[in-house]
């Protein structure tokens, strides 16, 4: 099977190395800069569980020289797909299977969701340009339940997790989904096949939307964040309007806002992606995380003045860093 994983970071990375050891399968990687030098130079490199594990990697930045792929992992920051994803057909033939492991709101979301009327959403995919070049009927929706880190380009650490969540966007079950299923279970991954995609991106964001800005706004680990009464009550709001939306859309959270940072709490002083992103001087995810959050509350006419003020804050952070356009 001929996978290519595009953008080999923490996630890319992680998905990538364990696929690498895992026999009969030819992966490779679209990368650029210097992950692609430490790709090329070193191979796939992951410390798990005690290990370090490594493989060699087929990395290039030019779609064409890696040819058409059975399964495309698309695993860039979602503000980094609108200008590449043209660049990305000449891994695609008519059977190739895309796969997004992106955070936030994907660019598919709203295309098979009777409720969102099918119509793009212009925070994550301006003008439909994504789903114009990767079309919808080859997308398999993918949720990431993972921790990882990447302290140096091409090396991944991973912390915690070996979740997927893989499911059609129009529901039911399907042969490609088993078998999607099948090898990422080799691979080493704990795989559930859902019949309700949508939701399970919706939960994973309704979790992650306020803890990942407010970590980066701040600088704080998440223990601080949910110790801090006022901050957390304010995480609190900001969720109790992403679940009135979720229910408009069909996809009703049934735990509350206490439920969810329970859990998280349990997870002790850990740093968000985002976290992470603001203090290497990347770019942030605010428009798949929050921004489509707002969009797609004004279109079922849910008001969101938390939601707001969440991502004009972490949109002025981010412009004030040159983290955000």
């Amino acid at each position: 099977m001929k996978i290519c994983i595009v953008g080999a970071g923490a996630i890319g990375g992680f998905l990538g190395t364990r696929l690498a050891i895992t026999e009969g399968i030819r992966i490779s990687a679209l990368a650029r800069g210097a992950t692609l030098a430490a790709l090329r130079t070193h191979g796939w490199r992951l410390h798990q569980d005690g290990m370090a594990l490594q493989a060699p990697a087929i990395a290039s930045d030019d779609p064409a020289a890696l040819g058409i792929q059975d399964l495309v992992v698309i695993a860039v920051k979602g503000q980094s797909l609108p200008p590449l994803a043209a660049s990305l057909a000449p891994l695609i033939g008519p059977d190739t299977i895309i796969l997004p492991a992106l955070n936030g709101v994907p660019w598919w979301f709203s295309e098979s969701l009777p409720s969102l009327r099918g119509r793009p959403l212009e925070s994550v995919d301006p003008g439909g340009a994504i789903a114009r070049v990767l079309p919808l009927a080859q997308i398999v929706g993918c949720v990431v339940h993972v921790s990882t880190s990447t302290p140096e380009p091409g090396l991944v650490e991973h912390k915690m997790g070996r979740g997927l969540i893989v499911g059609e966007p129009d529901g039911g079950e399907s042969e490609r989904v088993s078998r999607l299923a099948a090898l990422f279970s080799r691979a080493g991954f704990e795989l559930t096949c859902s019949s309700q995609i949508h939701y399970d991106v919706w939960y994973k964001l309704w979790g992650n939307m306020t803890a990942n800005p407010v970590s980066a706004l701040t600088g704080a680990t998440m223990d601080r964040v949910l110790d801090d009464d006022l901050v957390r009550e304010f995480c609190a709001q900001a969720m109790r309007e992403a679940g009135m939306i979720g229910t408009r859309i069909g996809c009703p959270i049934d735990q509350t806002p206490a439920d969810r940072m329970a859990i998280t709490s349990k997870l002790g002083a850990f740093r968000t992606s985002m976290l992470q992103d603001a203090q290497a001087g990347r770019t942030l995810e605010l428009d798949a995380l929050i921004g489509s959050v707002r969009e797609i509350g004004q279109r079922v006419g849910v008001k969101t003045p938390t939601i707001d003020a969440l991502f004009g804050l972490a949109r002025l952070f981010g412009r004030t860093h040159g983290l955000y356009p």
